[in-house]
């Protein structure tokens, strides 16, 4: 008995919560057939303000038009750009955002809108081995916003996800110089071009997490040039290596490759005879 009480009571509640969802979307179903823009205005904030952004979404586009011109108009884009970054659509979200900057560069939403152009371009950045075109876009974008608003609640995070940004191109062109010194000698003098790679990296950015690779590979790659030199190049190259050394471990003195560095310095002096 008690068991069939329970299946009834589970029952009863299914169906309350099939009532309450139907007569959520007759309602909802009942503003998008309302010519009243007005009161499509007002769910649509309803909706927003409950995280249903497709549908807070919908009836804001539906009513753009009518707004269009008056001082409504300007939080409705707000808005819009609002619903797309709750549904992570972000490259709509800068979309709306940027079109709130041209149309209201100094509007109450401005703030906002510049730092939301980086900041849903820092979200859509793709992994570093692909093409970093909107990862340049966001810093671009950061740039600007803490130019205009230094002061800004935003610009620590501005600033902190500009780092990171920074960082992910670094990352990138470590990736490349890594697969110079993995290509050696094939087809050319790939040492060298892993060399100008990771000190073009530094000088384009110098703050990176990435320094002590970056150094390193350049030692890596001093040396193994030394290596396979002819021998009328060799002692130069040694010296200049032995110079990049001792610039390595000053920098990095407790680096987890202080051992291979202090074994290349030994062959190093072979030929210096330092």
């Amino acid at each position: 008995m008690q068991a069939i009480l329970i299946t009834m009571r589970k029952k009863g509640l299914f169906i309350l919560l099939c009532l309450v969802v139907l007569t959520g979307c007759g309602e909802y179903q009942k503003l998008l057939k309302s010519r009243d823009p007005e009161q499509k205005y007002q769910a649509a904030l309803q909706y927003f303000n409950q995280k249903q952004y497709v549908k807070a979404q919908t009836l804001l586009d539906d009513v753009s038009n009518y707004y269009k011109g008056t001082e409504r108009s300007e939080d409705v884009l707000a808005y819009l750009a609002r619903c797309y970054m709750g549904q992570k659509s972000y490259e709509s979200a800068t979309d709306y955002y940027q079109a709130y900057v041209r149309n209201y560069p100094k509007g109450k939403y401005a703030a906002e809108a510049y730092f939301q152009v980086g900041h849903c371009q820092y979200l859509d950045s793709p992994d570093a081995r692909l093409d970093q075109a909107t990862t340049r876009k966001a810093i671009e974008a950061f740039t600007r916003f803490v130019e205009l608003y230094p002061e800004s609640p935003y610009a620590e995070q501005a600033y902190q996800e500009m780092s990171e940004l920074y960082d992910k191109l670094a990352y990138k062109e470590l990736l490349s110089a890594k697969l110079y010194y993995n290509l050696g000698s094939y087809l050319g003098n790939n040492y060298q071009s892993c060399e100008i790679v990771a000190k073009n990296a530094l000088k384009n950015y110098p703050s990176n997490k990435y320094q002590e690779e970056f150094n390193w590979l350049i030692l890596q790659a001093k040396y193994e040039q030394m290596v396979n030199s002819f021998e009328e190049l060799k002692l130069d190259r040694a010296r200049d290596t032995q110079d990049e050394y001792y610039n390595f471990v000053t920098e990095f003195p407790d680096s987890k490759h202080r051992k291979e560095a202090d074994r290349m310095l030994v062959q190093i002096r072979k030929i210096t005879k330092d």
